[in-house]
């Protein structure tokens, strides 16, 4: 049998991202991988109550247990606020079926937060006529994020939300862990990132209903007007800076880092430890100095470029520092496209946004940080599409005769109040 586990690794990498909106750049992954799905339920309920911060560390957690149990095999994933997706080779099913597990376990014990989970293989998704394709994006030097196409990932998610008992693609509860998971390497310490501009705008667009070189041409178009908005330097629209990268000590989240990175260690030990970390690195942040592995000049320097500010999973997904005539005139030409029945598409805005890290070797400078936008962010910018999306659905406009597939898919985002992730 053919080895497929070095398939990701051996893909030639893109470094821009306006490379996301070429078909032929992507490349069908192999069919004994699998898409790995994960969504908080009820997740708007934890963002009323003030949780979301929780909600998006629980989210980079199913992703952290799985690269934390990969074994050296690279592997494409995208975070998408309340939860993950990533595509697997075979040989870690069932691995990642126990993180899975443990983490969905330690989310409900913890912090009273469900975690659906499952598990499709990629020869499933295309026997709905869809596809999977995957692009190598280099966001650092070395440091590798996964952009997918093909619609496959929404009907994984149609398949994984199907609710009946037998769903074959979905881990059942009835399994528990014999231990915690492995979450090494996630942390959560940095304060939120105020907008320098006015706005964390956190944006969702989809054209779930053209074909393959219509959504490339939309979303061509959707990129080139979002640069005439807001510039071609991304510096200006990063949701991370020098001047909104602060610290302070205790970290308001370091009791659900420690919940979360625990292990089998009791709780409040692991807080200690954290604490005792994270108050020498306020030291060294404040002081620019230097000690062991981290070097704080150089680490903020990495930081800025390995935020992940900006993915493709099917859809545009985006968040951006606007000055509120940005936003403006974002909305202005969303709202025309939309009007026209190219897209759907949601933005929420708020006051800062918040930051998950994934640490993988600072001394190689191998870190990750996710941004989502805060009191909601991409949770609630996908309650926006999936309202604009019924009212098409209701309104039977947007879905070509004799076209079921993606048909399925546009009722797969508005299914739940996860969108594929």
């Amino acid at each position: 049998m053919h080895d497929s586990t070095g398939f990701y690794s051996a893909l030639p990498a893109v470094s821009t991202f306006a490379s996301v909106t070429e078909e032929d750049r992507y490349t069908p992954l192999p069919d004994d991988w699998l898409i790995v799905l994960s969504d908080i339920k009820g997740s708007t309920a934890a963002i009323r109550k003030g949780a979301y911060k929780t909600v998006n560390m629980v989210g980079a957690a199913s992703i952290m247990s799985i690269l934390n149990i990969s074994r050296g095999i690279d592997i494409p994933y995208v975070f998408g606020g309340d939860g993950g997706t990533l595509a697997i080779p075979a040989v870690l099913r069932a691995e990642a079926e126990k993180a899975l597990i443990q983490v969905r376990a330690l989310a409900r014990k913890s912090f009273s937060l469900d975690l659906r989970i499952g598990m499709i293989p990629v020869t499933e998704i295309r026997k709905a006529g869809v596809s999977v394709k995957v692009l190598k994006y280099e966001i650092g030097e070395g440091l590798f994020l996964g952009m997918f196409s093909g619609g496959g990932l929404m009907e994984a998610d149609r398949l994984l939300k199907q609710d009946h008992i037998t769903n074959p693609y979905r881990i059942p509860d009835n399994r528990s862990p014999e231990s915690p998971p492995d979450l090494e390497g996630l942390s959560c310490r940095w304060e939120p990132l105020q907008a320098r501009n006015g706005r964390m705008v956190s944006l969702l667009v989809s054209a779930p209903t053209h074909s393959p070189k219509e959504k490339a041409r939309i979303y061509e178009d959707i990129l080139t007007m979002l640069r005439a908005a807001l510039g071609t330097e991304p510096e200006k629209y990063r949701p991370t800076s020098n001047d909104n990268l602060r610290f302070r000590w205790p970290p308001r989240s370091l009791w659900t880092e420690a919940k979360l990175t625990a292990g089998k260690h009791p709780v409040f030990r692991r807080w200690c430890r954290l604490a005792f970390q994270s108050f020498v690195q306020v030291f060294l942040e404040k002081t620019g100095r230097k000690a062991g592995n981290y070097d704080a000049p150089l680490y903020r320097k990495e930081l800025l470029a390995n935020t992940d500010f900006r993915r493709f999973d099917d859809m545009i997904r985006l968040v951006l520092d606007c000055t509120p005539e940005q936003i403006t005139s974002i909305r202005r030409s969303l709202q025309s496209r939309h009007d026209r029945g190219d897209i759907v598409f949601g933005l929420h805005e708020a006051d800062s946004a918040l930051m998950t890290c994934l640490v993988f070797n600072l001394a190689e400078g191998a870190h990750l940080h996710f941004v989502d936008g805060s009191n909601g962010g991409f949770a609630l910018a996908a309650a926006e599409l999936k309202q604009q999306l019924a009212a098409r659905l209701q309104g039977n406009r947007g879905l070509g005769p004799g076209d079921p597939a993606p048909a399925q898919q546009a009722v797969s985002i508005i299914h739940d109040a996860g969108l594929p992730r």
